[in-house]
């Protein structure tokens, strides 16, 4: 096969890659990583038409690829996650609002917003060993044959079978926020939120939230962001009344814009810090039966590093 071929066969089956390994790692830095690296095995690999000719299906092929390789950044990243500083929040994928067909233009993010599991869910999958998190993600999520998934771990179909199922348990634990909300029904809810947080009345806030919401904030070290989750619909509430209360004392230096956070309805705001600086902030939501389940807080720069600058037009309550 010429050089042509094989980026033209790689490329038909990015988008997919993209959506695997982001699912898998939770930061789509190393998702576009992982991706890359399946690419230079790929070419180094199948460059032999004969070899090629061995591939029976591709896709499987680079998707057990990409999905080794992912496991390999997994079991690193247990270290280094080990001993960051506070609480761990996902790369948020960020894109414009829905479109006429449902999905943002840019194709790589409608790559990985394909087959969604949603923010929340995402936050779920680091409490997951990399073997569960792996075969969770390739089996319920991509419904890969659990004797592929095998493969991929080195194991036994059997095995394979009994770790999707722990990923499984521990997504739908009790104590794990709920999303079942589609777009319309995220779009009453946030409504109602913020109306309540422009009123400032914390019984009205808190009919908003569920009785055993969470918050999760992560600031990476650069920014205070809380070093455990906030438990309960009245001690969250009160965080959330004070965050936007003092944010307001910058009047209309508050900026704000709805935006989708891995296909969930959620915003990016922007507002002044000390020192001069501009904090950054993406918030996810999850909610289920009319109220916030879960609240999402990622201010780590780090991580947020692709987002564009918002405009003056993108002013507080954000408008959808």
């Amino acid at each position: 096969m010429t050089v042509g071929d094989l980026v033209t066969e790689f490329e038909a089956e990015r988008g997919h890659l993209l959506a695997v390994a982001y699912r898998m790692l939770g930061s789509r830095s190393e998702a576009e990583d992982a991706v890359q690296e399946t690419w230079l095995r790929y070419a180094g690999a199948l460059t032999d038409p004969a070899a090629r000719a061995r591939v029976g299906q591709l896709r499987a092929w680079l998707t057990t690829t990409c999905s080794r390789i992912c496991l390999d950044v997994l079991r690193s990243a247990r270290v280094r996650r080990e001993a960051y500083p506070g609480q761990w929040l996902p790369e948020p994928v960020v894109s414009e609002l829905p479109t006429a067909d449902g999905f943002a233009p840019d194709p790589a993010e409608r790559a990985v917003r394909a087959d969604q599991v949603g923010f929340a869910l995402l936050v779920v999958l680091e409490r997951l060993s990399p073997e569960q998190r792996v075969a969770f993600v390739l089996h319920d999520v991509f419904a890969v044959p659990f004797g592929t998934v095998a493969e991929v771990l080195g194991t036994t179909t059997a095995a394979a079978r009994q770790l999707a199922s722990r990923g499984r348990r521990a997504a739908t634990a009790p104590d794990v926020p709920r999303h079942t909300a589609d777009l319309a029904e995220q779009q009453r809810v946030l409504a109602a939120f913020t109306a309540a947080v422009e009123t400032g009345e914390l019984d009205r806030l808190v009919r908003v939230l569920a009785p055993d919401v969470v918050l999760v904030g992560d600031g990476g070290g650069h920014l205070p962001a809380g070093r455990r989750p906030i438990l309960g619909a009245e001690t969250v509430g009160r965080f959330l009344l004070g965050i936007y209360r003092q944010a307001g004392r910058f009047g209309g230096r508050l900026r704000a814009r709805p935006v989708l956070v891995d296909g969930t309805l959620g915003w990016q705001l922007e507002m002044p810090y000390r020192d001069d600086r501009t904090l950054r902030m993406v918030s996810a939501y999850a909610v289920h039966e009319g109220r916030i389940t879960g609240v999402f807080h990622q201010l780590n720069p780090e991580k947020l590093s692709g987002l564009p600058t918002l405009g003056p037009d993108d002013t507080w309550p954000p408008r959808g």
